[in-house]
């Protein structure tokens, strides 16, 4: 059953995994997108050495994107709406927010933010709840700033809007002495236990479960503050990853419908899933080609990270034919999109969207 107190239909918010027929979709923006320059986190999600090449071919760090990059993105990103508009998704845009401004607390300093191109990382819905998310990554403490005006728009039509404690962000949320686990050692990440932290984006619903993966931006008191927040009528399950270099599930574990869920065999040990999930089937992606990201800033994963319009039609990365195959074996319904040139704002389709609304009620798929 619905967790709403009134019909779903009455309010605009209505979400509660990733495959109910998607009816209405924040779109992120790439304005005023600014490379960062705070790098503690990126520099241990990519091979070592790689951020400052990143930072050489970028131009600097603290600076905006290069113009090029932005206009080839915003092609692709035109090329994403329509055809979610043509699909009958309303599509909602973001405001312009002033990423170049600097900002502060009262421990910490930054010269300017990131941008608004990825929805997915700092809010979650659950129901007709938004979640604003604690995030690690001191350079996106004010991103919530551009979608203000949707929330509030959301939250006087019946919404609930909830952020859970901002973080302080200090210097012991973050191991100094962070290296690489060895191939026999436990899985380690550069986010300490010092307070709750994660992004939205290491988070996939179905209905009354939650996977979460721990990761570089997602410690377990993260875990542990969304589990008691939703409260007894939901599930938080965790989810391992194989790679040190971890950050944010959608390129490793994805549920496609009820029952079916799609994996990446070099991040996943399949052994290792939650016994929860033993009545499902397994899907194992093949091996991606490898992407056009000039900046090579994620990984050739990100060929997982699509958005499902409902439990057939899937929205994937044109280029990326093998995986297109597959998906039409198991019986779903690709629909084609460019997207390479969004890469290097580090996101694709699941990353820059928020799925405020989902035809559908409450369930549990298990």
């Amino acid at each position: 059953m619905s967790t709403l107190n009134n019909p779903p239909s009455a309010c605009p918010v209505n979400s509660h995994n990733e495959w109910d027929p998607l009816e209405e979709v924040i779109v992120g923006s790439l304005e005023n997108a600014m490379f960062p320059d705070w790098k503690t986190i990126n520099e241990v999600t990519v091979p070592p050495g790689e951020w400052e090449l990143i930072e050489k071919r970028i131009g600097g760090v603290g600076i905006p994107y290069p113009k090029e990059y932005v206009e080839a993105a915003r092609k692709d990103r035109a090329e994403f709406i329509h055809i979610l508009e043509a699909e009958g998704v309303i599509v909602r845009q973001v405001d312009n927010a002033d990423f170049a401004a600097p900002f502060a607390t009262p421990a910490w300093q930054m010269s300017s933010g990131f941008c608004a191109a990825n929805p997915r990382d700092p809010f979650l819905v659950v129901g007709n709840e938004i979640i604003e998310t604690p995030m690690a990554d001191r350079a996106r403490y004010f991103e919530s700033w551009a979608y203000r005006s949707l929330f509030k728009e959301y939250f006087h039509a019946g919404a609930k809007w909830t952020a859970a404690p901002k973080p302080q962000l200090l210097d012991e949320l973050y191991d100094a002495n962070y290296t690489l686990p060895g191939k026999d050692e436990e899985m380690r990440y550069i986010v300490t236990e010092f307070e709750p932290v994660f992004d939205a984006a290491d988070c996939v619903r179905c209905g009354r479960d939650i996977f979460m993966q721990l990761s570089n931006v997602t410690n377990r008191a993260g875990m542990t503050w969304l589990q008691r927040h939703l409260g007894d009528g939901y599930r938080v399950h965790a989810i391992e990853n194989l790679s040190p270099e971890a950050i944010h599930i959608d390129t490793t574990f994805m549920p496609l419908a009820p029952g079916k869920l799609l994996i990446n065999p070099e991040w996943i040990d399949v052994k290792k899933l939650p016994p929860i999930l033993k009545s499902w089937d397994i899907l194992v992606a093949p091996d991606p080609l490898p992407n056009k990201d000039p900046l090579k800033v994620v990984s050739d994963w990100i060929s997982i990270n699509f958005l499902m319009l409902d439990e057939e039609r899937i929205i994937v990365e044109k280029t990326q034919e093998p995986l297109i195959k597959a998906l039409k074996s198991w019986g779903f319904k690709p629909i084609p999109c460019s997207f390479d040139s969004y890469y290097p704002f580090l996101g694709a389709f699941h990353c820059a969207t928020l799925d405020v609304r989902r035809r559908g009620e409450l369930q549990s798929y298990f």
